[in-house]
């Protein structure tokens, strides 16, 4: 059944408030509290920084026992997931440029994967069913590609392109890129935030409505949904430096 807050929400705010005491007014406007409610961190920030926990939880371990000689069955997979997300950076960005951007594009798809899958968990909620998450997400997505640009192209020859092909057309040109830019990071944010949440809103309502019938084939088709919005971010990412990258050539 879905539930409004994940069960680590009162516990970790009740520890936060003994060490710290109550939280004041203004940080409570910042952290968006309504009704009457205190807590220091908000669930979704708590979930996100659960996420990252649990990966670092996977991760390190696994990183120490990484052997080139006698391979276990779990490193196998993760080096060919490993291995089959550098093809797809390589051929998006560009051979021989994009496998710079792996460790970023990897860190994206991890990050954005273990939080939607937490929807599939009753007492757990999705961060990227949050707005601020996803926007957080699309505004470093941002800032990463144009910063590529700059570094890629100096800051002059990046924004030339802002301007169009033809000199008497910079007027006209350089406000519509400049929304066309804008739109690519509310359209990430909006995109992801839209999906997980719908999907996480039906599977918890049929979860209440049939919950002995139709959890195991809503949660397989939640891990697909999962796995899809990640690749879509991704995807569009990889898309937004390839252009960042090349845009000198055009």
């Amino acid at each position: 059944m879905h539930h409004e807050y994940s069960f680590l929400f009162e516990p970790v705010n009740r520890l936060l408030i003994t060490i710290f005491g109550q939280p004041s007014e203004q940080w409570l406007q910042w952290m968006g509290a309504q009704h009457g409610e205190v807590f220091w961190l908000p669930d979704h920030v708590i979930m996100a920084m659960l996420a990252v926990a649990v990966i670092a939880a996977i991760v390190i371990p696994m990183s120490r026992r990484y052997s080139v000689e006698n391979p276990s069955h779990i490193q196998q997979s993760l080096e060919l997931v490993l291995s089959g997300l550098a093809s797809l950076v390589e051929d998006v960005i560009g051979h021989g440029v994009g496998r710079a951007f792996l460790p970023f594009i990897a860190a994206l798809a991890v990050f954005i994967f273990m939080n939607n899958i937490f929807g599939l968990f009753f007492f757990l909620q999705p961060a990227t069913a949050n707005p601020s998450t996803t926007f957080a997400l699309s505004i470093t997505a941002f800032i990463f590609y144009n910063v590529v640009g700059v570094r890629k192209q100096g800051l002059f020859s990046y924004l030339k392109h802002f301007a169009g092909p033809v000199v008497f057309l910079a007027p006209l040109m350089v406000p519509i890129e400049i929304i066309s830019h804008l739109a690519r990071m509310l359209s990430l944010a909006l995109r992801l935030f839209g999906n997980i949440f719908g999907e996480h809103t039906a599977t918890g309502i049929f979860f209440g409505m049939f919950p002995f019938i139709v959890p195991w084939p809503m949660m397989g088709l939640g891990i697909f949904g999962s796995l899809l919005q990640a690749f879509i971010f991704i995807m569009l990412t990889m898309a937004y430096i390839q252009g960042a990258v090349v845009t000198e050539e055009h």
